[in-house]
């Protein structure tokens, strides 16, 4: 969206453009049941319900997802203000994985900050991850190397260098170098994106980490945890929880990654030289 103002302009009163993010309502419908509505920016769809249906634990594999497709809907079918669209993304899963879907309590429109939204009790906050595979390359994430990565990350962040306001979740080799770069408005719905990505490529298990313009949440870390990321940087520092979950999960957990510093908050679990 392009919009013209005052905002900031000379004293003469010129004009100026601005270019703002776009930020939509869309509804994940999993065979035909719609289960979350999200705010998110328009682009790369698919990767992205394809992203939250694993790290959410609806689907175990990238093959329990059958189709997916999208359709716009209009202002008065989607029920929203006039000039508002929403889009809905329909996903066709497997029997095992929508039947499970079903006996979930949890009812969720869209995630808070917080990330738990709707959860019923302490119980359902659904913190546990699966410890990561152990990498014998975990250590070559070092400092050199996540900086690297982050030097590299304004350039490929092309949606927020005309907007100012989307998040990037980007995708590093053990070089340092940025291979994907995926933005949202919403840190959350960029990781999605990037896992969703990384998952139709059958790209999860190769070696590298995630780049996150965020803090260190514990629910970005958990969504790497359930697809086996086994290493996370940070621009902005983790929460204590985020920090914890990344032990429990034996994940590699790098913060406040602004040169020429970063902190590494979780070492990760090396592979053991006896096995």
């Amino acid at each position: 969206m392009r919009v013209f103002g005052e905002a900031g302009a000379p004293a003469a009163g010129l004009a100026r453009g601005d270019v703002l993010a776009t930020e939509l309502p869309v509804a994940l419908v999993f065979n035909g049941i719609s289960h979350a509505v999200m705010m998110a920016t328009p682009q790369d769809l698919e990767a992205f319900a394809l992203g939250f249906a694993l790290s959410e634990g609806i689907l175990d594999h990238v093959r329990d997802c059958r189709g997916i497709a999208q359709r716009r809907i209009d202002a008065r079918e989607a029920g929203l203000p006039e000039g508002i669209e929403g889009i809905e993304v329909q996903l066709e899963i497997s029997a095992r994985s929508f039947e499970r879907l079903k006996g979930r309590r949890r009812s969720m429109a869209g995630r808070t900050g917080c990330g738990v939204c709707g959860v019923e009790s302490f119980a359902a906050l659904d913190l546990q991850s699966s410890p990561v595979a152990r990498r014998a390359w975990i250590e070559r994430v070092d400092l050199p190397t996540v900086l690297r990565a982050f030097a590299a990350l304004p350039a490929r962040q092309a949606l927020n260098a005309e907007a100012g306001a989307l998040h990037a979740a980007g995708w590093a080799t053990l070089g340092g170098e940025l291979t994907d770069v995926l933005e949202d408005v919403g840190r959350h719905n960029a990781l999605d994106k990037l896992l969703g990505t990384l998952a139709r490529a059958g790209r999860l298990s190769e070696p590298g980490f995630v780049v996150l313009s965020s803090r260190g949440s514990h629910e970005l870390v958990r969504k790497c945890a359930r697809l086996g990321i086994a290493a996370i940087a940070t621009i902005s520092a983790p929460t204590a929880m985020g920090v914890q979950v990344a032990q429990l999960a034996g994940l590699r957990l790098w913060g406040l990654c602004r040169a020429p510093r970063g902190v590494l908050y979780a070492a990760g679990h090396a592979l053991d030289a006896k096995t």
